[in-house]
């Protein structure tokens, strides 16, 4: 072979091999071409589609979560087999979507149930008229012994067909263990012996604020003995209504009761505000119904100076009072010196039916007191009264 043959030889490709060549090198430019051209929305539309599965990953496990959270309270506190209804509903995108807004925190007394029959009744009024009433996520707290927590539990499973709601769990002896010496306290000023008020969870909302979680910023706090007639979420919404300096919301008491509890201190300063009626007088309050908000009860030095003995000692000295209606009473003394703290709750908010004062040496100025226009949204069946059907 000549060398120039064999030169042609190295040099050259077959005819084959530049086909391919070729080909591949077609290939390059036309991937070149598309991609300069597209590379921005294939990366965005890439990009969306990584976001959206990780949007609903995301979703799904919040979903799953809240659902195994729920299941786990429930299996605590009640027996029997837990349905998907009654731990947040099918899994669709709309049942998802109720469970995200905020919640809105409840916590309802309830204790030594197990012995009162009455209480159980108006105990299911209370839960089943509220949720009827509402499309607000609730979270609710049972306030009381663990025997009334799993009765409460069956109750609610039993009576109420929504699912916008979810028990917590309450461990009722670290709470009361952490404010021992102020309920001791509280109890031994504002309370006799044989009072209905003399259980330590009537003292409870003065200084729940130091043992509650620090997630929970708001709280609606109610007995057990009411009827709702209006949405639990415009209540919640009075919280917009406080000044700067108000740290709870609470009602007048609809009686003369402590026109009566200061007759005292009435006597012998008159033409004092003391145990007037609305709306001019420092008429005293009924807790049957508050509006706590929890941040600024953590946050106020003025509020946590005065939930001491000392200080209601002091005050009960002063005004001449001997109250036995638990922590309305202290909230009632706080407020004849700092009313700045306290946003006075419509009476329509917390409409109590009791008239045990009527007759009694009051009804001269009974109506004064009783009197509350406008729709009722909450009725309040103090003192065993029966609520209207």
């Amino acid at each position: 072979m000549s060398t120039l043959s064999r030169i042609r030889r190295t040099c050259c490709p077959s005819k084959e091999l530049s086909i391919v060549t070729l080909g591949v090198i077609l290939v390059g430019i036309v991937f070149l071409y598309y991609n300069s051209g597209q590379s921005n929305s294939f990366s965005r539309e890439n990009k969306q589609f990584h976001r959206n599965n990780v949007l609903e990953e995301k979703l799904k496990s919040l979903k799953d979560g809240r659902k195994q959270e729920k299941v786990e309270e429930i299996n605590i506190l009640s027996t029997g087999e837990v349905h998907p209804k009654e731990v947040g509903g099918e899994n669709t995108p709309a049942a998802m979507d109720r469970e995200l807004p905020e919640e809105i925190n409840v916590i309802i007394t309830f204790t030594n149930a197990h012995s009162s029959p009455s209480l159980q009744r108006k105990f299911t009024v209370t839960v089943t008229t509220m949720l009827a009433a509402t499309s607000a996520p609730l979270a609710l707290h049972i306030l009381g012994d663990m025997e009334s927590q799993k009765l409460a539990a069956s109750i609610i499973k039993e009576n109420v067909k929504s699912d916008n709601y979810r028990i917590v769990v309450l461990d009722i002896e670290d709470i009361t263990h952490r404010l021992y010496d102020l309920v001791k306290d509280m109890q031994s000023k504002f309370s006799g012996q044989r009072s209905y008020y003399h259980d330590a969870l009537f003292f409870l909302s003065i200084a729940i604020h130091k043992v509650l979680p620090a997630h929970i910023h708001r709280v609606i706090m109610l007995d057990a003995d009411l009827k709702f007639q209006g949405d639990i979420k415009d209540l919640y919404a009075l919280f917009s209504n406080f000044s700067a300096t108000n740290v709870m919301g609470i009602a007048h008491e609809a009686q003369p009761v402590y026109r009566h509890q200061f007759h005292q201190y009435r006597s012998q300063n008159k033409g004092t505000r003391v145990g007037e009626p609305p709306p001019n007088g420092l008429t005293g309050f009924n807790s049957g119904v508050l509006l706590l908000d929890i941040d600024r009860m953590r946050s106020s030095a003025v509020y946590n100076s005065l939930i001491t003995a000392e200080v209601a000692e002091q005050l009960k000295k002063k005004y001449s009072f001997r109250g036995h209606l638990g922590d309305q009473c202290f909230f009632t003394l706080l407020s004849l010196e700092h009313e700045d703290l306290f946003y006075v709750l419509p009476c329509n908010w917390n409409r109590q039916l009791c008239t045990w004062w009527k007759g009694k040496g009051y009804d001269d100025v009974f109506d004064l007191y009783f009197r509350c226009e406008g729709h009722i949204n909450i009725y309040h069946g103090n003192c065993n009264t029966k609520i209207p059907d």
